[in-house]
């Protein structure tokens, strides 16, 4: 077919083809560096396949998990930091994932942007390798989408889809085996994780500090580094006491804070009752609260305050969970109990 005169062509429309080829050979050693039993990531096909008896499952159910960033991304954009969102894509659907007693296998994403900008797609892609790592799942593929017109220059969003699987008698919460008395641990978090950022931008706006200004609450970082603190991921320390059945429920504490999630974990006519001196929080949900004029209540609604995950266990499991735990690295301490509604 001749090509017409003055012909417009996809590059001129906005998309660069040869960037998106350039990307995918960019991100591919990151993929192979997450291979696990089960799966053989390779980035370029239109599927990923998954042997469920290679990893060692006998009666498996599946979960799928997907979640995004949030406006921690508007942070990430204006400072070009862009290596540690990754982790938090892969966290947020990953710890989800526990609250089912599942393990994740299979990790996938999606990255959606006006004009692609290999070297920072490329970062974020690194960061989320990393948390594929930590979490002990496969990369196995996604999706890049250049939308000129869509986004705003250096604007980009992204969202993840995990696929974990959890052998039938291992499923969580166990409503049915919970009772007043059981013990709430808590386990730390790294800070906000990825909940609470349109709140804390107007707060950082309201302390008139620069993204670039020495951390308030935190030695050796700027603001900007220690806002984008990744989302802690507790696959490896957590999973082991699922897999032995020692937990009767978990909720992973993200939006909603510690009002809306825990009763996701609890059975009907049981509550979370908190000891709220058992633990101190990271210092800057002081400094949030102090500079934003942010009350407690709003505090426990919206952020995690210092604890990432809930677990529930019976009080004869609470000394080999808790010190194991501790064993394993885990900021882990009783929080509470559960209680007759």
């Amino acid at each position: 077919m001749s090509e017409r005169p003055n012909g417009l062509t996809y590059a001129q429309a906005g998309v660069d083809i040869d960037a998106g080829a350039a990307l995918v050979e960019r991100i591919k050693p990151l993929a192979k560096s997450t291979r696990r039993a089960g799966s053989e990531p390779s980035l370029g096909g239109f599927g990923a396949l998954f042997d469920l008896k290679a990893a060692g499952y006998d009666d498996p159910l599946l979960v799928t998990t997907t979640d995004g960033v949030g406006t921690k991304l508007k942070l990430a954009i204006e400072t070009g930091i862009h290596d540690t969102v990754g982790i938090d894509l892969v966290a947020m659907c990953v710890n989800d994932l526990l609250a089912q007693g599942a393990e994740p296998l299979m990790f996938l994403d999606y990255y959606a942007t006006g004009k692609l900008d290999v070297d920072a797609a490329a970062s974020v892609v690194a960061g989320i390798a990393e948390g594929c790592r930590q979490a002990g799942c496969a990369l196995v593929g996604g999706e890049t989408a250049e939308m000129p017109g869509m986004y705003s220059d250096g604007d980009y969003d992204m969202a993840g889809f995990c696929v974990g699987a959890v052998d039938r008698d291992k499923v969580i919460p166990r409503l049915g085996d919970q009772k007043a008395g059981d013990i709430l641990i808590g386990l730390g978090s790294s800070g906000p994780h990825s909940n609470g950022y349109s709140l804390i931008r107007r707060i950082v706006e309201r302390s008139g500090l620069a993204w670039d200004a020495p951390s308030p609450f935190s030695q050796d970082q700027t603001l900007a580094q220690a806002l984008l603190t990744p989302t802690r991921i507790y696959i490896k320390t957590v999973l082991p006491h699922l897999k032995a059945g020692r937990i009767k429920g978990l909720a992973h504490i993200t939006g909603g804070g510690l009002v809306e999630n825990p009763p996701r974990a609890v059975a009907e006519g049981l509550v979370a009752r908190f000891d709220w001196t058992a633990w101190t929080p990271p210092p800057v949900f002081g400094w949030l609260a102090r500079t934003g004029g942010v009350d407690e209540a709003e505090m426990h609604r919206t952020f995690n305050c210092g604890l990432g995950l809930m677990l529930i266990v019976g009080p004869d499991e609470l000394p080999e969970v808790l010190e194991g735990l501790v064993r394993a690295g885990e900021d882990a301490f009783v929080v509470g109990e559960l209680a007759q509604a």
